[in-house]
């Protein structure tokens, strides 16, 4: 035995020395189990209880009741030896001779289960096809806000055949990512739509198949749920800049509900195109992103002051605006400022007047006309005249609040508010004009072209006829724009139909202002400075517009003039029905001779045909700069002239030598550096 044992043997050893325990065979004690005496009397009484019942039950039982036969019953022809009574026959009903006999009466079986109506699946929203589309689209920075996204959605098939031109055409231009989403409840592929509507890989579309699954069995609760549902994961992925969609009755009503009511929740703008989109707004296509995103933005306001005695005149403005084509969106707001005495034409023409026009989409019926009619029966003085016209309109947003201002004997074409609304989304708020700061400089858009100056002389003027950038290289096309010219920047503003920016009207508000208060401020009117008391604007326009001269000049502000072929698709002025300004009709000093030099006709057609050749609008960079006398310079000269004029109106104004140079800065929408204030 060796010295070391293991641990088995060890415990092995020491198990067999413990006692062992076993339970005993028998237990010491064993009795009989025995139930309780409750228990017994229970069982007892429960049996009792029963036995009782069942006795009662068996002699109760009624005997008077016949056995049914519980088989299927035999029905028997009845036997002809039997005397029973014969039912008298039911008289027919006699039919009136006018009336069609009466139809029997069928019952129609009802739908059961097996035989569901379609359009009843109403389970859970699940996009099978939209995830991968949407993940393939990184590279249009669509996880971020600001991009160059832009989406057109139909749920109808006729919509998207009246959307997919337009969406091609805009990809094409390449200034934005053109998307397309279906949320059809047709099951056609993706593949099928575009090849019926002609759309190939040149249309530079990216397509989403934004159907829920089992769409053509789906009720319009879940289909209406399932655009919303979709339209969160595209702007999750995408972010679009602007929705498109066809906002004619051929589209469902279900589709529009619900893009409307996810636009103010999601944060982008719906786009509702009319009918014939294509042929009505083809230049909607070259719109950028960021253009498209203001699109429901843009507010216009239309201001009318008529002179006394001008009833021919008005009533021709009216008649064409009432005839102009108001598609582009929200319908503008009209003031019309009456004189006191009323011509009787005026009178009755203003009584049948209706605004917004038939023709126009008023859902609400809202009416958007305000006449105001003065109240002094005299004449009004420059002064009066100049704030009776400001005050007449206040932009709500001052980036996107505009007023158009129309003189009485402007006529105006019926796409006068197409080129409006394309020429202040491109020149204002489009990509280009965001990161070269267009609108700084842009006064008014005007949309008439001039015949002569501004000043007394009242020289005929002569438009440029090439862009800035094919005079410099010499193209051959210059020689085609002789007849039609180039549209430019004048720094002369206008008063017979022309568009001024909402930040702009602010300043001239505030320069008026000042310069009341400023002529009030000095008792000896011969104290005041010849600076502010000579008129540099010939007494044939209002007195409202020596002040935004000054704002032009002092500012470097410019007006954007249309070229000539462009001007007669937008308005022209007559001369022949000529009502000079109140305050000036009895001064000596108007001239006699009121007939303009030419007047230009009115062309039909669409915009863009008249747009530089169908191009588009020219941009910024391109147009020729003008002096307010005419003389063409470049942006460095005109920067040049405006900082000699700011310099004579504040040594005019007087009190600048107490001021730092901070504060002859200009600050926001304030002219007070002009005046040498503070405030």
């Amino acid at each position: 035995m060796g010295l070391f044992l293991s641990n088995e043997e060890m415990g092995k050893k020491n198990d067999d020395h413990k006692p062992t325990k076993r339970p005993p065979i028998r237990p010491p004690q064993w009795n009989t189990a025995r139930v309780p005496p409750r228990k017994s009397f229970k069982r007892l009484a429960i049996a009792v209880v029963v036995g009782i019942c069942v006795y009662l039950f068996i002699h109760n039982i009624p005997t008077d009741v016949g056995i049914q036969d519980r088989r299927r019953p035999v029905y028997h022809r009845p036997d002809p030896d039997d005397d029973l009574p014969v039912p008298e026959p039911i008289p027919m009903p006699r039919l009136k001779p006018a009336q069609p006999p009466a139809k029997p009466n069928k019952q129609v079986a009802k739908p059961t289960q097996d035989s569901a109506p379609e359009s009843s699946y109403n389970g859970p929203v699940v996009f099978p096809h939209l995830a991968v589309s949407l993940q393939a689209i990184y590279s249009t920075r669509g996880a971020y806000t600001s991009n160059k996204n832009v989406l057109f959605a139909a749920s109808s098939l006729k919509s998207a055949a009246a959307l997919l031109p337009m969406a091609c055409q805009m990809g094409v231009e390449l200034r934005s990512f053109v998307h397309f989403a279906l949320m059809s409840k047709s099951e056609i592929s993706m593949d099928e739509l575009r090849a019926v509507n002609g759309v190939d890989d040149s249309c530079e579309i990216i397509f989403h198949d934004a159907r829920p699954s089992r769409s053509a069995s789906s009720t319009e609760s879940r289909l209406r749920n399932a655009v919303g549902r979709a339209m969160y994961h595209i702007n999750s992925y995408m972010h679009p800049q602007a929705v498109l969609v066809d906002g004619s009755s051929t589209e469902q009503a279900y589709f529009l509900e619900a893009m409307r009511s996810q636009s103010p929740t999601l944060g982008f703008p719906v786009i509702e195109l009319p009918s014939n989109s294509l042929k009505h707004l083809g230049w909607m296509a070259k719109l950028d992103s960021s253009s498209l995103a203001a699109w429901n933005k843009v507010s216009i306001d239309i201001l009318i002051h008529a002179p006394p005695g001008a009833s021919g005149s008005l009533i021709r403005l009216l008649r064409s605006l009432s005839a102009a084509d108001l598609t582009t969106g929200a319908t503008p707001h009209l003031t019309i400022e009456l004189p006191h005495k009323l011509d009787l034409p005026t009178v009755q023409f203003l009584e049948t007047f209706q605004w917004p026009p038939v023709h126009a989409h008023n859902p609400g019926n809202i009416r958007q006309l305000t006449l105001r009619h003065r109240i002094p029966r005299g004449s009004l003085t420059e002064e009066e005249s100049s704030v009776r016209f400001l005050e007449s309109f206040w932009p709500t947003d001052p980036r996107y609040s505009h007023v158009l201002v129309l003189s009485p004997q402007a006529e105006v074409s019926p796409q006068f508010f197409h080129y409006i609304k394309y020429a202040v989304l491109e020149y204002t708020r489009s990509s280009n004009a965001l990161f070269q700061e267009w609108d700084s400089r842009l006064l008014g858009i005007s949309l008439d072209l001039p015949s002569t100056h501004l000043d007394t002389s009242a020289t005929p003027f002569e438009a440029p006829s090439s862009t800035t950038r094919e005079r410099d290289a010499e193209k051959p096309s210059v020689a085609h724009h002789a007849d039609t010219g180039s549209p430019f920047l004048w720094q002369s503003p206008n008063s017979n139909a022309v568009l001024y920016m909402g930040q702009k009207w602010v300043e001239l508000h505030d320069l008026v202002s000042r310069s009341l208060d400023l002529e009030h401020s000095r008792n000896d009117v011969s104290s005041l400075s010849s600076f502010f008391s000579d008129k540099a604007v010939s007494k044939r326009y209002p007195s409202w517009l020596e002040y935004a001269l000054k704002l032009s000049r002092a500012r470097g502000y410019w007006t954007l003039y249309p070229s000539r072929r462009m001007a007669s698709s937008l308005a022209t002025v007559h001369s022949e029905l000529y009502k000079a300004p109140e305050e000036y009709a009895s001064s000596e000093e108007l001239p006699k001779d009121t007939k303009a030099v030419t007047e230009i006709k009115l062309a039909d057609g669409p915009l863009l045909e008249s747009l530089h050749g169908g191009d588009g609008l020219v941009p910024v960079n391109d147009m020729p700069i003008l002096l307010w006398d005419g003389k063409i310079a470049d942006l460095e000269k005109l920067d040049e002239v405006a900082a000699e004029y700011a310099g004579e109106f504040r040594h005019a104004a007087g009190g600048c030598e107490k001021l730092s140079p901070d504060d002859l800065i200009p600050q926001g929408k304030s002219v007070r550096d002009l005046f040498c204030s503070k405030t």
